[in-house]
């Protein structure tokens, strides 16, 4: 809560023109908008937590619930499209028993659609926390699955 106080003092007398840089800076801090963020921004601004709701939810960027300490970026491009990324999302979402947009209930896992990771030579493609993965298939999404989950035991 300390940190979201930072964040709105550095805008205090703002105008509602700020409201989409204060969201940024909130969501850049903590990873997601929590409903107390809003309504702080609300506050700050003089508008109803709806209209923050509004705008938030018309912009793809910003999300309402944490990411998970894996995020995994299915990438949707047309080369991706084309050579199987539809049943790459489906593995993840079977393997980790959630869907897009959703994270596990351990706070692992997070699976996110872009529509292009820019990666279309290694198609199909998924990213973890940045890290590329390339040609995924079925098989592929198990294992890696398997080996994130590894790590966070040995650790």
């Amino acid at each position: 809560m300390e940190k979201i106080k930072e964040i709105l003092d550095s805008y205090t007398g703002s105008k509602r023109n700020n409201l989409i840089p204060l969201l940024q800076d909130i969501q850049d801090q903590y990873g997601y908008l929590s409903e107390t963020s809003v309504v702080e921004v609300g506050r700050l601004l003089k508008m109803p937590v709806s209209k923050i709701y509004g705008v938030a939810t018309f912009y793809n960027q910003f999300r309402f619930i944490p990411k998970g300490k894996y995020n995994i970026m299915v990438c949707r491009g047309t080369a991706c499209h084309v050579l199987g990324s539809s049943t790459v999302l489906k593995e993840l979402e079977k393997t980790l028993k959630i869907k897009a947009g959703q994270t596990t209930r351990d706070g692992l896992f997070s699976i996110e659609v872009v529509a292009c990771i820019g990666a279309c030579g290694l198609a199909p493609v998924i990213s973890v926390n940045g890290e590329f993965y390339a040609k995924i298939t079925s098989e592929k999404v198990v294992e890696i699955i398997n080996n994130y989950r590894n790590q966070e035991i040995q650790s």
